[in-house]
């Protein structure tokens, strides 16, 4: 498995793993994957196996311990240091499920983190997956305000302590 920033060409592969993942309510658009790749391809990463994109992980650098949901809209560009990664996606396809490829995409942002010097990362979760986020290093921060596809989220958060 090779982890790499994301590149143009991924568009497609990335939206089909995004909406195969999501219901429609939760989903990023096309438009949306679109813009991430060609706004912050810095904190944008994905996971390669035999020349297939297995899955990815993204997400803006804020100034904020809990993403918003208007981070699932508006997308700009990261500043060079600082802040939280909070990741508005993280989505392996199908084919590659149960090969820890979301564990290693996580692992790989932390070094990202780590060498952007971030304060850490941030991502909302369903109830489902705190036991998923808790063993990959982060914090339970309690139920999120977030209300993104109608759903309750909990804000989970890894600090960078290097």
């Amino acid at each position: 498995m090779k982890i790499r920033q994301v590149i143009p060409a991924d568009l497609e592969a990335a939206y089909k793993i995004e909406a195969s993942n999501f219901s429609p309510e939760e989903a990023a658009s096309y438009e949306a994957v679109k813009s991430r790749i060609a706004k912050i391809p810095d904190t944008f990463l994905v996971a390669e196996i035999d020349g297939q994109v297995a899955g990815y992980i993204e997400g803006p650098a804020v100034n904020v311990r809990h993403l918003t949901d208007d981070l699932f809209q508006t997308v700009v560009e990261n500043p060079a240091t600082g802040g939280y990664i909070a990741v508005t996606s993280l989505s392996v396809a199908e084919d590659f499920k149960g090969q820890a490829v979301g564990t290693k995409l996580i692992a790989a942002l932390k070094d990202l983190a780590r060498e952007q010097k971030r304060d850490g990362i941030t991502l909302t979760c369903q109830d489902y997956l705190i036991s998923y986020y808790e063993k990959n290093g982060f914090t339970n921060d309690g139920q999120s305000q977030s209300t993104h596809g109608g759903a309750v989220w909990y804000d989970m958060v890894w600090e960078n302590k290097a």
